[in-house]
């Protein structure tokens, strides 16, 4: 026991070659290494008395699990003794490439045939983060995915897509219609009266261009609630003509499974 605190306490380089995490992975390859190790990789160095894997240690036993590390906000992660802006930022990335590798590979050839579709595809990219993210999903004349943006982020019920720079995105990609989307941290997929009048003003200002709202999904933890689907979404199109926008019984809304 002695002679591990002593070896953890000068660091992983005074390991044996063969039991460094690095030259581990490079000989062996990632799959031999364990959680802590892959995470002492990335934070590269620990702290006086921790080494870089004990570091990792200590964060799969403060957050349960690698998908609870990537799910928690960078905040939960920058008040960790031995965790500094340069680590926190590296961790961050690696999980976010991790997250992206899961999606489809062939975004830019993604026909999106319907409501069902997109909900779909979105609750990949929204579900279970720790804030709130507003896309846009870019669409050709025949629905292809031009592009897929993140508009906004923020605290629950702090963000303010910019219109603006929705509209500007859809000019630069040629684009005929848009899906907006956006998570609910909360779990809940009920559109509040921001998300309504949001979707509301967002047909507004694209109408005049030719281009055309297709939907708003609101992504929960298990459903998601689509504006078209629901019929809200042909509501607002009728109100985006009229100076005084109707009221309406949010008790009446569904979410999708």
């Amino acid at each position: 026991m002695k002679s591990k605190i002593t070896r953890e306490s000068k660091g992983i380089v005074s390991w044996p070659e063969e039991e460094r995490p690095r030259e581990r992975l490079l000989s062996r390859g990632p799959h031999a290494l364990t959680d802590a190790e892959l995470i002492g990789i990335l934070v590269r160095v620990g702290f006086q008395g921790t080494n870089a894997v004990e570091l990792g240690r200590q964060l799969l036993k403060k957050f349960g699990s690698l998908r609870a590390m990537a799910e928690a906000p960078l905040s939960a992660m920058l008040d960790i003794k031995g965790l500094k802006g340069a680590k926190v930022a590296q961790l961050s990335a690696a999980m976010e490439i991790a997250r992206r590798v899961s999606l489809p590979d062939k975004r830019k050839q993604l026909l999106i045939k319907g409501t069902s579709q997109a909900g779909e595809y979105l609750k990949e990219r929204l579900r279970g983060l720790p804030d709130e993210h507003f896309r846009v999903l870019y669409l050709n004349r025949r629905n292809r995915l031009l592009d897929d943006v993140l508009i906004a982020q923020g605290e629950v019920d702090g963000v303010k897509p910019p219109l603006r720079s929705i509209i500007n995105h859809a000019l630069r990609t040629n684009t005929s219609s848009l899906i907006a989307a956006h998570n609910h941290p909360s779990g809940l997929t009920e559109p509040s009266e921001s998300d309504i009048i949001l979707t509301r003003d967002l047909i507004s200002a694209t109408r005049p261009l030719g281009m055309k709202i297709l939907d708003h999904i609101i992504v929960g933890e298990e459903t998601t609630y689509s504006f078209a689907d629901s019929g809200l979404l042909d509501e607002l199109e009728l109100e985006s003509f009229s100076p005084y926008p109707a009221k309406r019984n949010l008790k009446r809304i569904k979410a999708s499974p």
